[in-house]
């Protein structure tokens, strides 16, 4: 058995100096040192194949000197020190970047013609969809892919797509949802990758609201006599539409059958005193006499109380000033429902 140099009475012999190394190995002891540092490194981003490969190298590591250590790292911070500036690198990384400073129609044809996806998490683009396109997308796949689509969004968003569904299918969902323990992280990550590529690939819109909405909120600032007019016609021509445009219509008569009970002192707030006593002096007709008994019920006794006497001092105001004040309680209504602090009730509610 040999003895160390010290304890064989020579001399040691001077430390070798620093070693030749890779840039990937370099790499792997830059992640290492970072790592022992404790700061946050957010590999993640990287690529699958460098991820691989990194993890490979660090693998097959075992221990470096200090002079190889300096050396790696001098040259390191000397080159993060000598950029000026840095780019996203390849198509992908530069539509990341532009995300929403170019227009979608361009960034989608860039992707398609490059043949590239978005990077990132696919399942944050599938549960960012809205609920009804949600459920075009869960009635048109199986149920197992619908199981997985319900784990992975937010709880809340899947009751809304749950509520829409026929009952059979929500059972059947929510009883495949149950069976989706043994499923694997991979097959989840590729059944994200299919439907955000699915999202990808429909055609643009020209309009962000469906027809029906778009009808409705025409007619919601229509003339009374022009709204009845236009859906006379539209039930001789095309009644479903006719009637889903009349769910979609809301004017100042159908806050009885649409707002709330409990969000009738939120409304209240939002207008202006003046507006409101003017919008409910101005409801005089046999159709309209129902929202001032419906807002002056479910307001406070005190506030009731008081509203009613400036309602009752106040001279009946013309057909345009009352039209004016209760489009504008409409619009607060509409801006209450819009910020998400109340919900208008669906004809088709209990």
């Amino acid at each position: 058995m040999s003895l160390p140099a010290s304890f064989a009475g020579r001399s040691p012999e001077p430390p070798p100096g620093p070693r030749r190394l890779t840039r990937r190995a370099k790499a792997a002891i830059v992640v290492q040192f970072i790592l022992n540092e404790g700061a946050d490194v957010p590999l993640s981003s990287l690529p699958d194949d460098l991820q691989e490969q990194l993890t490979h190298e660090l693998g097959a590591m075992r221990y470096i000197d200090r002079a190889t250590l300096d050396q790696v790292i001098g040259e390191f911070a000397d080159e993060l020190e000598a950029v000026g500036l840095s780019f996203p690198g390849g198509v992908a990384g530069a539509l990341d970047m532009l995300d929403g400073k170019i227009s979608a129609q361009t960034a989608r044809r860039l992707r398609k013609e490059a043949g590239v996806r978005q990077t990132g998490d696919p399942w944050d683009r599938v549960g960012g969809q809205s609920v009804e396109r949600l459920v075009q997308i869960v009635t048109s796949e199986s149920i197992e892919i619908a199981a997985v689509l319900m784990s992975k969004i937010e709880v809340n968003k899947a009751a809304q797509v749950l509520g829409k569904l026929p009952g059979p299918m929500a059972r059947r969902i929510t009883y495949a949802v149950s069976r989706t323990s043994g499923v694997t992280p991979e097959t989840v990550e590729r059944i994200g990758l299919a439907l955000a590529s699915q999202i990808d690939a429909d055609p643009p819109r020209a309009f962000a609201s469906a027809p029906v909405d778009r009808v409705g909120a025409i007619l919601n600032y229509s003339a009374d006599g022009i709204r009845d007019d236009v859906l006379a016609g539209l039930d001789e021509t095309d009644k479903p539409f006719a009637e889903a445009v009349r769910r979609a219509i809301f004017t100042f008569a159908n806050i009885p059958e649409r707002l709330a009970a409990a969000d009738v002192p939120k409304v209240s707030r939002d207008v202006e005193n003046d507006v409101l006593v003017t919008a409910l002096a101005g409801a005089t007709t046999e159709e309209l006499q129902p929202v001032s008994e419906f807002m002056l019920a479910n307001l406070s006794k005190r506030v009731a109380a008081t509203l009613s006497e400036e309602i009752a001092e106040r001279p009946t105001p013309k057909p345009k000033e009352a039209e004016a004040a209760q489009r504008a309680v409409i619009d607060a209504i509409r801006a209450l429902v819009n910020n998400g602090e109340i919900k208008m009730v669906e004809p088709d509610d209990d």
